[in-house]
């Protein structure tokens, strides 16, 4: 898939049948051909992805994990439906092969697109660039977003995607109870949020296609140049509010993350990388508007749905249905986010 991206054999945990997958994808890919060689894609949370390397082709599979899982999550299908809606748009996607719904074949829902030859950048510092090029990836990943956020959902067969309008208040109940489906600790923070959130939503209520993961991590960038080559991971993704996946896109601003690290008292003159507002500014002006009034509803928002999932990823850890062994590894991350979700309120109170 990436540079970075590290390929490992089969976990054990994700075994599948691959004569039953190689038959499959023979009769439902034209020009498919083997012989089939099976491999997957260390790390993610949620839906474990596959390489399938043919002598003609290389193909990535995206599959639901094994095991009971939460209601509405690991949508592969929902995944699959808007790539290949944006297939014809300007919006950076991989080509789409097909879609199977039937657990019988290797034993849950999967999916298969095109490899797409590129970079995953991990960190949003992006260590091993120059200031400039800095500058110009945050600026192709604004671009990007902008893009997305642009496109006419009926005009492209998603005006079923989701419902339209009153996003955060549905968006609020649905990872409450998804908190609450998978919680194992009492967290103050969390229960302050999930309660403040839905007393103080934005005037505003616009519909757009949302990511609902958009990050530097979920796309692949061009071999050499500055330029999104895909956006991937969409499993998340809706009709919804274009500002939710804003401020999820600004949260390094706000959070040093355990692992890929954050933007937290970055030099911005030095690295190249813009400060937040800069790169609201961007999107702004890319999207015809004036400013955003109650950034930290947003940003709050973000942190509170970030902690909701980072405790489902915990609780599967815990069950052993982890796409990733660093499952376990989450058990205060919930908290963490949760806390600076918080703190973004109590800044403006």
């Amino acid at each position: 898939m990436s540079d970075g991206t590290e390929i490992i054999p089969v976990r054990e945990v994700h075994q599948f049948n691959e004569g039953a997958l190689f038959d499959y994808l023979t009769e439902n890919i034209d020009g498919f051909s083997g012989p089939l060689s099976i491999s997957q894609f260390q790390g993610g949370q949620s839906n474990p992805t596959f390489l399938l390397q043919t002598a003609n082709q290389d193909y990535v599979m995206r599959k639901k994990p094994p095991g009971v899982l939460l209601p509405s999550a690991h949508a592969v299908d929902r995944e699959y439906k808007v790539i290949s809606a944006l297939q014809d748009t300007n919006v950076p996607v991989p080509r789409t092969f097909c879609l199977c719904e039937d657990p019988d074949i290797i034993g849950t829902a999967f999916y298969v697109m095109e490899k797409i030859e590129g970079r995953v950048i991990r960190s949003p510092e992006i260590p091993d660039m120059s200031p400039s090029e800095r500058a110009a990836t945050y600026d192709a990943m604004n671009d990007a977003l902008a893009r997305m956020h642009s496109v006419d959902v009926n005009a492209v067969g998603l005006s079923d995607f989701g419902k339209k309008g009153s996003y955060f208040e549905r968006q609020i109940g649905r990872w409450s109870k998804q908190y609450r489906a998978s919680e194992t600790d009492n967290l103050e923070m969390m229960e302050n949020l999930i309660s403040w959130l839905p007393a103080n939503l934005p005037a505003s209520d616009e519909t757009s296609i949302v990511h609902g993961d958009y990050r530097l991590e979920n796309m692949i960038l061009h071999p050499t140049k500055p330029e999104v080559s895909a956006i991937l991971d969409w499993e998340l993704s809706t009709l919804g509010h274009p500002l939710s996946d804003l401020a999820y896109n600004c949260a390094p601003y706000h959070f040093i993350h355990p692992k890929s690290g954050g933007l937290v008292n970055m030099d911005f003159a030095a690295t190249g990388i813009p400060t937040e507002q800069a790169y609201v500014d961007a999107y702004c002006k890319r999207t015809g508007r004036e400013g955003i009034d109650n950034w930290e509803f947003y940003v709050a928002f973000s942190f509170f749905r970030l902690a909701a999932i980072v405790q489902g990823v915990y609780k599967r850890g815990l069950d052993g249905n982890s796409s990733s062994k660093v499952g376990q590894e989450y058990a205060t991350f919930a908290n963490m986010l949760a806390t600076r979700g918080w703190q973004q309120v109590e800044s403006v109170q």
